[in-house]
């Protein structure tokens, strides 16, 4: 059944909700700063708090990640699944542990990649997808946009053509 002219479909309350987030249009830096910074300051409160869970420091990657998807603006979408396996490398220096120096820390590091690269993935899975949706998307919109424009054009003043011999 459709919905009576003149009136609107209700819209649910959790699509309101989500309207009323903030929608910050980031560059491919700012998205690149946001997301380092944010998986840094969650390793460091994971380190305090729950002693380094890499579970608890995976699973606030992913939505980090469609943040970071979502947020980025629309000429630096692919920019999004690069930044995100950076920023969980950035973060992951505080939980990672090691010994020994910086010889001992890097392979920490190297070592919490390889064995939490499921996390890693799945982070950068989320954002590429989220970036693709985004980017048809917008080629739809143009798409719509173009053959308008070409409609609306006047047409040309030198009248119609005549067919060459």
């Amino acid at each position: 059944m459709s919905a009576p002219e003149g009136r609107s479909r209700p819209v649910p309350p959790v699509v309101l909700a989500l309207r009323r987030l903030p929608n910050p249009r980031l560059t491919g830096v700012g998205a690149g700063l946001f997301a380092a910074a944010t998986m840094f300051v969650i390793a460091c409160l994971d380190l305090v708090a729950l002693d380094g869970s890499p579970v608890v420091f995976g699973v606030l990657f992913l939505p980090v990640c469609a943040l970071t998807a979502l947020w980025v603006r629309p000429a630096d979408l692919v920019t999004a699944p690069i930044i995100v396996p950076i920023a969980f490398a950035v973060g992951v220096v505080p939980i990672a542990g090691g010994t020994g120096g910086f010889g001992g820390r890097t392979m920490a590091v190297v070592t919490a990649l390889a064995v939490h690269a499921g996390w890693l993935y799945g982070g950068t899975l989320i954002a590429g997808l989220i970036a693709t949706v985004r980017k048809v998307r917008l080629m739809r919109q143009r798409q719509r946009r173009t053959p308008l424009a070409g409609q609306s054009a006047r047409p040309s003043s030198r009248g119609p053509r005549r067919p060459r011999r």
